[in-house]
């Protein structure tokens, strides 16, 4: 089995590597969405991540990787009423990787959704079917690259099955559901072309990443890299005490997520921020609050702080923002700016 390059080991992309940690921590904060140059260690940290983690508890033989504490899909069920058992949870269980799909552009819906073998269905009556990616990337990480290039076809699946967290497929007359909830990791070059709005607002936090522009972290990307590439390893072994303090510390973070408290005056400051960009909807509000509290539970802390939400309200804002034709500042900026406004001192009031 080939090693995957250390999580602790990449050089720098500290917001990059920070939103992919909060989503492992809370995956209902969303997706993340990476723009930026090519290059820059964006798959890299994704499949990194997800090797550091705890391996997760599933169904022998689902083909969905089920959580025997709530396995519900077809398989699961079919095979516990079929071992007379009560409850699913029953079922024999094992400790499997979280999974990393890619999936690709030129991907057929069949790929995809899976695919239904009407022949055999109409020949033997049986309800044939042949998982897809998005069976295979379920409690897992669904990775696009060059998402803003992906075919409509296959963007109005991904918001539908991101919305429902279940993907159904229908053919014929037959019909099969399957749990799908994963979090959705896109990468892409914004000079390639623009991302759909629909989808756009499906990615729970946003990050740009940028080319090292230091000669010192140029040169060090190089040597490590080429030091894995010489000795896989070796290297790993060399970061292994880095990389279990940080699955530590994730870990911690995922059972403190709970009991994090978030005072009124925390959700406040949100709803001030994102009045001030003009945020549409409330689904920006909503994420703000949410990966304040998993950065709340990765520090340590017992409630959020305004200190949680300015860290990662660039993140969760940035891609939600409207344009404006009077404003030619980029949206990093425009946040930074409107946190700049919320927090400045008030003026005391003159006496009379």
């Amino acid at each position: 089995m080939s090693l995957t390059f250390p999580f602790s080991a990449i050089v720098g992309q500290d917001d990059m590597k920070l939103a992919i940690m909060l989503t492992a921590i809370d995956p209902s904060i969303g997706g993340v969405l990476v723009f930026g140059d090519r290059g820059t260690g964006k798959s890299t940290a994704v499949r990194a991540l997800a090797a550091l983690l705890p391996k997760m508890r599933a169904v022998v033989g689902c083909p969905y990787g089920c959580d025997p504490e709530n396995a519900k899909c077809p398989d699961c069920l079919a095979n516990a009423a079929a071992a007379s058992k009560s409850v699913p949870s029953s079922q024999k269980s094992h400790l499997v990787s979280v999974p990393v799909v890619d999936l690709p552009l030129g991907a057929t819906e069949d790929r995809v959704v899976g695919a239904l073998d009407l022949e055999r269905a109409l020949s033997q009556g049986v309800k044939a079917f042949e998982p897809g990616l998005l069976a295979r990337a379920n409690r897992g990480y669904l990775y696009i690259d060059e998402v803003n290039l992906l075919e409509d076809h296959l963007v109005d699946l991904l918001i539908d099955v991101a919305a429902s967290g279940e993907n159904v497929v229908e053919r014929e007359g037959l019909s099969v559901r399957h749990p799908a909830r994963f979090v959705l990791i896109g990468s892409g070059n914004p000079e390639e072309g623009e991302l759909r709005p629909q989808l756009l607002d499906r990615f729970g936090l946003s990050v740009e990443v940028k080319t090292p522009d230091t000669l010192a972290q140029r040169v060090e990307v190089v040597k490590r890299r080429d030091a894995f590439e010489q000795g896989p390893q070796a290297f790993t072994d060399v970061w292994k005490k880095e990389d279990d303090r940080v699955r530590r510390s994730i870990v911690a973070a995922r059972k403190r997520l709970p009991d994090v408290a978030i005072p009124d005056e925390a959700r406040e400051f949100a709803a001030q921020l994102c009045m001030s960009l003009g945020t549409d909807g409330l689904r920006g509000d909503l994420t703000l609050v949410r990966a304040a509290r998993a950065e709340a539970a990765l520090q340590g802390a017992s409630k959020v702080t305004q200190t949680h939400l300015i860290r990662v309200a660039p993140s969760a804002l940035r891609h939600r923002l409207r344009r404006n034709p009077l404003d030619d500042s980029g949206s990093s900026t425009r946040v930074e700016r409107a946190l700049a406004e919320l927090t400045a001192p008030k003026p005391k009031a003159l006496n009379t």
